[in-house]
């Protein structure tokens, strides 16, 4: 018997739920909406329309795999960040809201430079926070660097899919090593690096652990290796009263603090999350009147 579009979305609601999926409904029409190719505006619209046995089979296999503990964003191959939306594979890192933050400070301090400053994305992966800054500032300059080729592939998709090539351009750096001759000088370096201690990857959860690019994740010993090491090599590039802001992880805002102050940065401070978490870490280099 055919089945309509609010058919299958039952039938996926449910098993969601009894797996103990807490946002069973969003990701029951997240995953039908990927399954059928549709918007999930598009979704909405044809929910009590026939649907396909190939649209059925589909999305079960979908279903099959988030009940396995894979993250909706690689399955549907999607998501959105800062009000964009960005293709994501496991070749990157999803989104976080907690990084939405972060955007945030770098564009309060580009707009501080009168809206052209030229800006880093540095560890860029997808390309999320690079977009995200350029999308809201249409006179400022990007340059998003990455070690991880396959993710500097996805980056460039994510910056001609949102219309954001003129603004936008892609490096392929180490961020533990000197940077590029080429490379220019920066108002503002923004990074999001791996800051997870090495020995706690084993106990993320499994949507993170199984799933996510251990590169993206791995910070050393003591998940501070990044940081050391973009201060040690990178600062070379900021321009006289240049900021350079992270996200770091949780209880490591004070260590980062520590790292920028030894190393000559003035007006050095955090900025708290949604949850009051101490997420970003900001200093400002060679305060010059």
């Amino acid at each position: 018997m055919p089945k309509t579009y609010n058919d299958i979305y039952f039938v996926v609601r449910n098993k969601l739920r009894e797996c103990g999926v807490e946002a069973y409904g969003p990701e029951a029409r997240s995953l039908l909406a990927a399954a059928s190719g549709k918007t999930p505006e598009q979704l909405l619209r044809d929910l009590y329309l026939y649907t396909s046995d190939e649209i059925e089979a589909k999305t079960e296999a979908m279903l099959e795999r988030r009940i396995k503990g894979e993250p909706l964003a690689y399955i549907s191959g999607s998501w959105e960040f800062y009000g964009l939306p960005f293709t994501v594979t496991p070749d990157v890192l999803i989104p976080r809201m907690d990084t939405e933050v972060l955007v945030s400070c770098a564009i309060k301090a580009v707009k501080a430079f009168g809206m052209k400053g030229r800006v880093l994305d540095l560890c860029c992966g997808s390309g999320c926070i690079g977009c995200a800054i350029a999308s809201e500032l249409p006179a400022a300059r990007v340059v998003a660097a990455d070690i991880s080729v396959p993710a500097l592939e996805i980056c460039r998709k994510n910056i001609k899919d949102n219309k954001l090539a003129s603004r936008i351009i892609t490096v392929h750096a180490d961020a533990k090593t000197w940077p590029p001759m080429s490379i220019g000088s920066f108002d503002v370096i923004v990074s999001n690096p791996p800051y997870i201690a090495s020995n706690e990857i084993l106990t993320l959860d499994c949507s993170v652990r199984d799933y996510e690019p251990l590169g993206a994740l791995d910070g050393g010993d003591d998940g501070l290796d990044f940081y050391r090491a973009i201060i040690k090599y990178w600062t070379i590039t900021l321009r006289p009263n240049g900021m350079m802001m992270f996200e770091v992880g949780e209880g490591q805002a004070d260590a980062v603090k520590k790292m920028l102050l030894d190393a000559g940065y003035v007006k050095v401070s955090t900025v708290q999350d949604t949850l009051g978490v101490q997420r970003v870490v900001i200093g400002k280099w060679k305060n010059e009147f």
